[in-house]
């Protein structure tokens, strides 16, 4: 194969006495990763076809012409019959090249007023803002899992832990509310991230506007890029329209987050599944065995989550990274922005959707009813509360009650703890007297009151709290908020 490739493939190759040799060719071109952005890019010169001929720019017989050969690519791209060419470098270059080929002078016309500079910008957001939304769906979809679960384990008794060391005592269905507030925060941030991809840079040209009398906002309309109250959301600055790339940073910013949350909760879950633990035990559809050890059930998927979360935090980071020594305007380095940009909506929206599977599990093909990736070993969970001393706290604070100070509480229920620690019973074993030598205000109704899993629960009957009469509310709050379609 020769190392020089012809120089009519390229657009702009008129002013270069030279082919580009096939080596840059490959190294610059970007047609094998942006194809991805097909779809948006026809939308996007359809509707700058459409303003072109309401502008009387371009013939209404070239309109007609731009629009069904668009059909047709449409077509081809979605039954794979689209031959993607290297030497036309990207998919903007690509897709125009088969309109011209297939409607003639119309299809070099479509390009009357733009640049690719303000072409790519307008497809990536245009891209963003679907996945965006899909996202923000997937996020609801593991947040009504998470709902599910709880709703069955309202009563169920897990220890709370700080340090890792157990605290106090909470509601199993409390601890997976915690995650729905964060994925629900996911969900605003991906909605706020969204009203600034939602903005039209097509018009812009290659950097300094255009001569032509072109209607950007009529544009912005048909292509949705409009805000709440139906005004077309239009980039005011040309330099700034066709460099910007803070709607890409933002949204990696709001996906890492996704992740760390997903990381968070894939953290207990591996602890969780562990004999140490056995508070769960995950299906083996998302499990994997061991080569060696046939004993071995291993949680690859929340493994894997977890670090795959270190893989979208470095397209961050790698995006910041790109940006930062960028001068005005457009330079070839924001074709690095797309491989990152696509592969962490990749993984995210796999990672939410194995995520909801594994959470709330798959309906039953017969019976409809959800057989649940996850199953809660309650008793586990139990043993484990009345191991740590869960219940200290709400020992001081009985004291408190009746009038000891709190600091005081504090080290008289120290001492207690330490007591039972040498005797190797819980606090609820000791015996009333053994428990009075350490403040005589303790009476018999400590047990019932404060030393007793469930009164430790009831007692935080606060907003935000773990009473279960809390966290039922907090649960018909979610699923009112989810069928209202807020986040």
């Amino acid at each position: 194969m020769s190392n020089q490739l012809d120089k009519k493939s390229q657009a702009w190759s008129a002013l270069f006495s030279e082919p580009m040799s096939e080596l840059v060719q490959r190294y610059t071109a970007s047609v094998f990763f942006d194809k991805r952005l097909a779809e948006a890019d026809i939308t996007g010169s359809l509707a700058h076809a459409g303003m072109l001929a309401a502008q009387g720019i371009i013939s209404a017989a070239d309109l007609a012409a731009i629009q069904q050969g668009m059909a047709q690519i449409r077509r081809e791209i979605e039954t794979g019959q689209f031959e993607w060419k290297l030497a036309l470098e990207d998919v903007h270059l690509n897709i125009e090249a088969r309109l011209t080929q297939l409607v003639g002078d119309a299809g070099k016309r479509l390009h009357t007023g733009r640049s690719r500079n303000d072409q790519v910008a307008t497809d990536i957001r245009l891209w963003l803002r679907g996945e965006i939304d899909l996202i923000s769906r997937l996020l609801r979809d593991l947040q009504a899992a998470l709902i599910s679960v709880a709703e069955r384990n309202v009563n169920t008794i897990l220890p709370g832990f700080t340090h890792l060391q157990v605290a106090q005592p909470v509601s199993f269905a409390h601890h997976l509310l915690a995650y729905v507030e964060m994925f629900a925060r996911d969900e605003a941030r991906m909605q706020d991230v969204r009203k600034r991809v939602n903005q039209l840079p097509l018009g812009s040209a290659a950097l300094a506007g255009t001569t032509y009398p072109l209607d950007r906002e009529s544009v912005a309309r048909a292509l949705g890029m409009v805000d709440e109250q139906g005004r077309p959301c239009v980039c005011q600055n040309s330099l700034d329209a066709v460099s910007d790339r803070d709607f890409a940073i933002e949204f990696a910013a709001a996906a890492s987050l996704v992740m760390v949350h997903i990381s968070r909760l894939s953290e207990e879950l591996v602890l969780w599944m562990s004999q140490n633990f056995a508070f769960i035990r995950i299906a083996d559809r998302f499990t994997t065995g061991s080569s060696i050890m046939p004993q071995k059930k291993n949680p690859d998927v929340p493994e894997l989550a977890r670090g795959k979360t270190g893989r979208v935090a470095g397209h961050l980071m790698g995006l910041i990274t790109l940006m930062k020594g960028q001068p005005l305007a457009y330079n070839k380095d924001n074709q690095e922005d797309k491989e990152p940009l696509f592969d962490t909506v990749d993984t995210v929206r796999d990672t939410l959707r194995i995520f909801t599977d594994m959470i709330g599990g798959q309906p039953n093909a017969q019976t409809g009813a959800r057989e649940g990736g996850i199953t809660v070993q309650a008793a586990a969970m139990r043993q484990a509360a009345s191991r740590g001393y869960a219940t200290a706290t709400d020992l001081a604070d009985y004291l408190v009650k009746k009038g000891l100070p709190f600091r005081d509480a504090h080290e008289t229920v120290a001492r207690a703890v330490k007591a039972a620690q040498q005797q190797g019973v819980d606090l609820a074993e000791l015996p009333l007297e053994t428990l009075q030598a350490f403040d005589p205000r303790i009476e018999a109704d400590v047990y019932d009151k404060a030393l007793t899993l469930e009164a430790a629960l009831n007692a935080r009957n606060t907003l935000g709290g773990t009473a279960p009469a809390q966290v039922q509310a907090q649960i018909a709050r979610h699923k009112a908020r989810l069928s209202a379609g807020q986040s």
